[in-house]
């Protein structure tokens, strides 16, 4: 059994708003010296797979299908035996 752990993050040059928001609302809380604030998303899948290759095969092909949207994310993943 393996465990895929996936990072999802907008391109730099796409804008985030979300991002900036959280930069706001920390700053208003006190927080300073904070130069910028991104938003992405971290998914974990179980795979039931083979080996390490076919598992790292799987979860690469579920961000390229599902997970990530390539026009505006940039993803990566990591793959661990559990």
């Amino acid at each position: 059994m393996y465990e895929a752990q996936v990072k999802i993050t907008l391109k730099k040059t796409v804008a985030d708003p979300q991002g900036l928001t959280l930069k706001h609302s920390l700053e208003s809380l006190g927080f300073s010296g904070i130069e910028n604030v991104r938003m992405g998303k971290f998914i974990v899948i179980k795979l039931a797979a083979k080996d390490e290759k076919k598992a790292a095969a799987e979860a690469d092909e579920a961000c390229k299908k599902l997970l990530a949207n390539p026009i505006i994310e940039d993803y990566s993943f990591k793959v661990f035996t559990i």
